[in-house]
This record gives C-alpha cells, sequence and structure tokens, in this order.
C-alpha cells in the first residue's frame, strides 16, 4: 500500500484534523468530525459539476459538522445552495446522519442503494429488531452473561436518534451512473460492511471511493446482528475480490487517508480474516462451552478483550459471529441447536 494523502497522514498521526483538499479537477475532500469517536472524522467528497454540487457522505450531524461541510463547501468556491445530491456508501450515522439536514436546507435529493435503505433501523427495526426484550434475548442466546446484557443494549435515546435519519428520495442500484455532466460516476455495490454499502469509481479521474469498504489502516467491522440475515462476511470477502480489480486507481476512503494498490490492501483484509477464522477454529477446539461469547473473549482484539467493555464487546460478538457464520456456510462448524448456542468443528 503506497499512502498518497500525504497531509491527510500527517494530521493522522498528529491526532488533528486534516484539511480540505482539491483531490481531482472538481473534486474536493471535506473532512467532518465524529464526536468521542476513535475515527475522529469522516471524509466527504465533493464533486463539483454543471448543474451543482453532488456531496457523498456527509457525515455526522453536529454544528461542528455542519460548520466543517459548510466551510468545505467555501474552499471549493461553493455553497450550501449549490448542493443538489446527496449520496451515501452506507447508512451509518458518521456518514448518512446529515443528510436529512441537508435536504431541508438545500431541498438535495438523497441516494443510496435499496438494500441500504432497508436497513434504515426506522424500517428495520420496527418488525425485527432492537426491542429490549428481542435484543436481549439474542445477546443470551449467543452467550453474552446476564450481568453484562445490560450493559449491551443500545440506551433507548440513541436508538430514538437513529430512527430519525433520512429516508432516500433516489435508488442507487450496481453500475449507475450518478447524473453528473463533467464526472462519469458509476456505483459500485460492495456488500459486507452493510447490506447495500457503495463505493463509488470515476474511472477517467483514476479513483475509487470506498466508503467505509476499503480503509488504508484498519479492517471495518464485519458483523451479525439480531437484525441480520445471511453470510456478511462471504459477501465482504467477494466484494473485495471485486474492488481489488481498481488496483490502478487512488483510493479515497471515508475514514483516515488516501492510498494507492489498493489490490495489495484487499489482498491484506483477505489474508487478516483468514487467519482470524483459523484463530476461531483453535479457539473452538479448545474452549469447553464454545458459546460466540467466550470464543470472542479467546481470540487477539487489538485492545485486548479486557480493555473492550459495553458496545465494543457487542461489536466483537458480532464481528465473531459473522465468521462463524462463514465459516459454518463452508462447511468447517456446525451451531448447536439448544441455548445458548455453542459452535462445533465439522471434523468432530
Amino acid at each position: 500500500m503506497i499512502i498518497t494523502g500525504t497531509d491527510q497522514h500527517e494530521a493522522w498521526q498528529r491526532r488533528v484534523m486534516p484539511p480540505v483538499e482539491r483531490v481531482r479537477p472538481g473534486l474536493w475532500s471535506v473532512p467532518v468530525p465524529i464526536p468521542n469517536s476513535p475515527l475522529r472524522y469522516t471524509l466527504s467528497y465533493l464533486f463539483l459539476d454543471d448543474a451543482g454540487v453532488l456531496l457523498v457522505d456527509p457525515g455526522w450531524d453536529s454544528d461542528a459538522g455542519r460548520a466543517a461541510i459548510t466551510a468545505g463547501l467555501g474552499a471549493a468556491g461553493a455553497s450550501l445552495d449549490d448542493v443538489t445530491g446527496v449520496v451515501v456508501t452506507h447508512v451509518h450515522p458518521d456518514h448518512h446522519a446529515m443528510s436529512g439536514w441537508l435536504r431541508e436546507r438545500t431541498g438535495a435529493w438523497i441516494g443510496m442503494h435499496p438494500a441500504e435503505a432497508a436497513t434504515l433501523p426506522a424500517r428495520s427495526w420496527h418488525d425485527r429488531g432492537r426491542a429490549p426484550a428481542t435484543d436481549r434475548a439474542w445477546l443470551l442466546r449467543h452467550g453474552a452473561p446476564e450481568s453484562e446484557v445490560d450493559e449491551l443494549i443500545m440506551p433507548a435515546e440513541r436508538v430514538e436518534e437513529l430512527m430519525g435519519m433520512a429516508e432516500p428520495d433516489r435508488a442507487i442500484e450496481d453500475g449507475d451512473l450518478l447524473p453528473l455532466a463533467r464526472h462519469e460516476l458509476r456505483a459500485i455495490w460492495t456488500p459486507g460492511h452493510t447490506p447495500g454499502h457503495l463505493c463509488l469509481h470515476e474511472e477517467g479521474a483514476g479513483v475509487l471511493l470506498t466508503g467505509d469498504h476499503l480503509l488504508p489502516r484498519i479492517s471495518p467491522n464485519i458483523g451479525v446482528h439480531a437484525i441480520t440475515d445471511g453470510n456478511p462476511l462471504g459477501a465482504y470477502l467477494d466484494s473485495l475480490e471485486l474492488v481489488a480489480k481498481f488496483g490502478a486507481d487512488e483510493a479515497l476512503p471515508a475514514h483516515e487517508y488516501r492510498f494507492r494498490a489498493l489490490d495489495a490492501r484487499a489482498a491484506d483484509l483477505v489474508r487478516h480474516h483468514d487467519e482470524r477464522g483459523a484463530e476461531i477454529m483453535h479457539a473452538i477446539d479448545t474452549l469447553a462451552a464454545p458459546t460466540g461469547w467466550a470464543i470472542a473473549a479467546a481470540i487477539t482484539w487489538s485492545r485486548g478483550w479486557d480493555a473492550l467493555q459495553g458496545m465494543l464487546r457487542r461489536l466483537a460478538l458480532a464481528e465473531t459471529l459473522a465468521h462463524l457464520e462463514h465459516l459454518s456456510a463452508l462447511g468447517a462448524v456446525r451451531p448447536s441447536a439448544d441455548t445458548p448456542v455453542r459452535w462445533h468443528s465439522a471434523r468432530g
């Protein structure tokens, strides 16, 4: 991997906000702060066009975030009144939360993949998801201790905030060209981190906006949650293979800093998940009661399991379950039918 966003990288190392930057003619990078997060900021992107500005991933909604977007538009020679469209790579609040305010302020349309729209909390949680009793039962089913469950359930006020995230006006499908005159920007569907995650490719400019799918320093969370079906890790690995074909392009991620050799970075991430799968298989073979929770506690985390508390432990459990579901799809492990669920090697 080759770091190309050198000013962004220096700012990351110094723990300060990076500058607003002109990445290509008519394409600007704007950092938007994320409060109380180790990710620090989202890199939003502005495409200046004949009809106005298309804004990708406006970021977390806060007074500081609104000021950052306004200042970034100004640096690019535009204003809020020029924003005509908003595209979100996925609906996590550090990408999508400000979209509603922008639509109210500017009249801009909001676009996302249909599979992503289906995951908006106001839709997906209504019937299936995060009622406290349902959530508690799901956590206990996967081995979370009764004494820790209350810390793992999302607070009601936080759920209320997420319920208010904006619905889209436009569906953006895989392969769609965005409505721009000066840029040939094409949507690439890359499920895994979320079901409807999008990357955006501009071939003429030699750039791929990677959202959270491909980051230079960390692996995005790929998790199984109470509202998740299927094999998200398998989808993610397939999506990594897809974006590796854009190895000649510069990666413009939503966090940290720009880089090249994204095919090498994709290969690194595949190797990381292979190693994690092997570690999980070892844990299953050695634990007396290999529930999802026990396996998560037994494997390696950058901070160490003991340093993870509350929602961070929940994310670790979700990531472990994603690996277990993928290993199950490969025929390597099988779950028990009892509660809590225990995982067993298919070899035994």
